[in-house]
C-alpha cells in the first residue's frame, strides 16, 4: 500500500508495525524551516541543538479498522468512515464508567476503511507494540491509538496499599485483547527499560513505571520489614512488581522534570555530588 501523499517530503518513518489490514507509522519531521520572525527562528535554532523534533502518527488501512484517542485526528485521506461503537447501554455504561475512574476520554472514535490518517503532531514520543491474546495496564493519559481488535478499559487496583500510596489512583487504564497499540510516552522509545519478570520481584522506588502486563501484581511496600531500616534508609515505600510478564521503566523522565523546572544546579547537590549517584 503506497502513500500518494507528499510527506516523505518532510519527514522520515522512524518506527513502523503491521499486519495485513493496518499500517502504524511514526514518522519524524528531520528540520523545521517554517520560521518567520526573530522569536520563532530562536526557538527553532534552540530545538534543532537540542534535537527535539516533531513526529506524527501515520496509519495506513487496508479494509481496516481502528481506535483512536479523541481529539487526535489530523487528517485523513480515502475511503474512511468514522462511527462510535457503543455497543448498547451496557457498552456505554462501561464507557462512562471507565471515564469517570481513570480520565481517559469516554469514546474511542473508530476509523474503518482504505486509506491513509495523519494524527496530531506532538513534540513528544511514540512507542508501538503488539496485544497477543493478553491484557497490558498502562499510565492514564498515554494511550493514543489501537486496531479495534484491542478493547480499551478500566481495571481496579487489587490491594489498597497500591490504591493509598501507589500514585495511580483506584482505576487504571487496561488494554486486552490482540493488535497493535500506540502509545505517547514521556521519553523516547530507547530510554524505556522492558524488565521481564519470570515469577520474579521488581522494587522501583518512585513512579516511573509506566506499563505491566496484566498478570503482573502491584503493591506498595515498605522498604523494609523494619520501621527502623525503612526511616533510616531513606527509601520509605516502593512500588512492588510480582509475577511473570514485563514492566516499562523510564527512570530517565524524573531527570527531564528536574531540568525543567531547576536547570542544572538541581542534578548536583551542595556536596558537589551527583543527586542520582
Amino acid at each position: 500500500m503506497r502513500s500518494n501523499l507528499n510527506s516523505e517530503n518532510a519527514m522520515i518513518k522512524i518506527d513502523e508495525m503491521r499486519n495485513s489490514e493496518v499500517i502504524f507509522q511514526v514518522l519524524e519531521y528531520e528540520d523545521l524551516k517554517g520560521g518567520k520572525d526573530v522569536e520563532s527562528a530562536v526557538m527553532l535554532s534552540f530545538m534543532k541543538d537540542a534535537n527535539i523534533k516533531l513526529r506524527q502518527l501515520r496509519i495506513l488501512l487496508n479494509d481496516g479498522v481502528v481506535k483512536i484517542e479523541a481529539g487526535t485526528l489530523h487528517f485523513m485521506k480515502g475511503s474512511i468512515e468514522m462511527d462510535n461503537k457503543i455497543g448498547g447501554l451496557v457498552g456505554l455504561g462501561k464507557k462512562i464508567f471507565a471515564n469517570k475512574v481513570t480520565g481517559e476520554e469516554t469514546f474511542k472514535p473508530r476509523y474503518k476503511g482504505t486509506g491513509e490518517m495523519f494524527l496530531e503532531p506532538s513534540f513528544g514520543h511514540f512507542a508501538l507494540l503488539e496485544l497477543e491474546d493478553e491484557q497490558i495496564i498502562v499510565d492514564d493519559g498515554i494511550f493514543y491509538a489501537c486496531e479495534d481488535s484491542v478493547e480499551v478499559g478500566a481495571i481496579m487496583q487489587k490491594s489498597l496499599s497500591s490504591t493509598l500510596f501507589g500514585n495511580e489512583g483506584l482505576f487504571q487504564t487496561q488494554l486486552s485483547g490482540s493488535g497493535i497499540v500506540a502509545l505517547e510516552v514521556p521519553v523516547p522509545p530507547s530510554e524505556i527499560i522492558r524488565c521481564k519478570l519470570i515469577n520474579d520481584t521488581l522494587k522501583v522506588d518512585g513512579s516511573f513505571a509506566i506499563l505491566r502486563s496484566g498478570r503482573i501484581d502491584f503493591t506498595v511496600e515498605k522498604s523494609s520489614k523494619s520501621l527502623m531500616a525503612t526511616a533510616t534508609g531513606g527509601e520509605g515505600l516502593l512500588n512492588v512488581f510480582r509475577g511473570t510478564g514485563e514492566v516499562w521503566l523510564i527512570p530517565t523522565a524524573s531527570i527531564y522534570d528536574r531540568l525543567k523546572y531547576a536547570g542544572l544546579t538541581s542534578m548536583v547537590n551542595p556536596a558537589g555530588r551527583s543527586n542520582n549517584s
